[in-house]
């Protein structure tokens, strides 16, 4: 264990001096120890919530809270963080029991943004929110080449596609479902559909925000069925 946790630390950028931090970051609750990554995890989400809004106020100093607000949801959630997890392939690092083990736990989005949150909340309990903006930061550059309300947003609907030609054989079809108000403050309500079963909808001020909305919300469901 302690050579895996060494080529994590590596990979991170990041020593830890309390093993026990990285091993409890690292242990899923099915493995039945005295403690488990939730309270790291529960740590880790706000940390990363803040050292994500704070880069993203700086980064784009001209954009209004909405948009700033819109393109921190698209990289603070579970398909985020779980992009950052396989980069680092942390699932090769966790701690779980046999049985989830072999229910694909490794391979669980959930898991790995869990586990992935839980390390972010270790490092800032040991050396503070600088070193853990620093590692956050490098990790979201090198694995987004552009951070953009657009980019981002493109990025739900190919992984959406990505998900669906591999699972099913097929690419996902959008539909509008309805449309709300007068011209000015038009909404419009887009559902995305799978082999013509509806997974997800979504409502939007246009029909690409709509559409990358719920594609958004078809890759989280499309994962937990993992």
């Amino acid at each position: 264990m302690s050579k895996s946790i060494n080529t994590l630390e590596e990979k991170l950028g990041y020593e830890f001096k309390d093993k026990k931090l990285i091993i409890e970051a690292l242990t899923h609750k099915s493995y039945k120890q005295p403690y488990d990554n939730e309270r790291l995890e529960f740590l880790g989400d706000a940390v990363l919530d803040l050292i994500v809004g704070e880069y993203l106020f700086k980064k784009f100093l001209k954009s209004d809270e909405g948009k700033l607000s819109k393109i921190r949801a698209s990289l603070v959630n579970e398909s985020g963080f779980d992009k950052l997890a396989r980069s680092l392939n942390i699932g090769d690092y966790i701690l779980l029991s046999n049985a989830e083990q072999n229910n694909g736990g490794r391979e669980k989005p959930s898991l790995l943004s869990n586990a992935f949150e839980a390390i972010i909340g270790a490092i800032y309990l040991e050396d503070g929110l600088k070193t853990a903006t620093n590692i956050a930061i490098k990790l979201i550059e090198l694995n987004y080449k552009e951070i953009s309300l657009n980019s981002l947003f493109r990025d739900f609907k190919t992984t959406l596609q990505e998900l669906t030609q591999a699972r099913f054989g097929v690419t996902p079809e959008y539909k509008v479902l309805a449309s709300r108000g007068p011209d000015h403050l038009k909404e419009f309500e887009v559902g995305v559909f799978i082999q013509d079963k509806k997974y997800a909808k979504a409502t939007g001020k246009s029909k690409k925000i709509a559409q990358q909305d719920a594609a958004k919300i078809a890759v989280e469901l499309l994962n937990k069925e993992l």
